[in-house]
């Protein structure tokens, strides 16, 4: 599967992984995956390393419509971009631009970087 994730409760941190092309559905499914088991207000680490990402430009309004009605409702946890692509780095900035989330967000050229600046912020909201 092109976009994977792991839900760390004892951590309150999520680790998603995209490997390929990587679709507005999938992305859908793992928002909703996070909002069920109460671990959008978790922190972020998303390996995008290996992404391709597949949008047009309605894609991205749809997104940041979900992404609205999720806010509203949610707390959302800092997010931690990996990659050095070009295609990854238009992601993160497209999707840092539609979200309204005012959560912390920045990228990173290693997991360890990541990692290390995650463990900086405040620990995320119990849901």
């Amino acid at each position: 599967m092109p976009l994977r994730w792991e839900i760390h409760h004892s951590e309150k941190l999520v680790h998603v992984v995209a490997e390929g092309p990587v679709t507005l559905k999938q992305m859908e499914e793992h928002f909703d995956a996070l909002v069920v088991a109460n671990a959008l207000s978790y922190s972020k680490l998303f390996d995008a390393t290996l992404l391709e990402p597949v949008y047009n430009d309605h894609d991205v309004m749809m997104l940041g419509a979900r992404l609205s009605a999720y806010t509203s409702n949610f707390d959302s946890g800092p997010l931690a971009v990996v990659g050095e692509s070009e295609d990854a780095q238009m992601a993160y900035k497209r999707f840092v631009n539609i979200s309204p989330s005012k959560r912390p967000a920045k990228m990173f050229k290693t997991e360890a970087d990541a990692r290390a600046w995650l463990a900086t912020k405040p620990e995320p909201k119990s849901p």
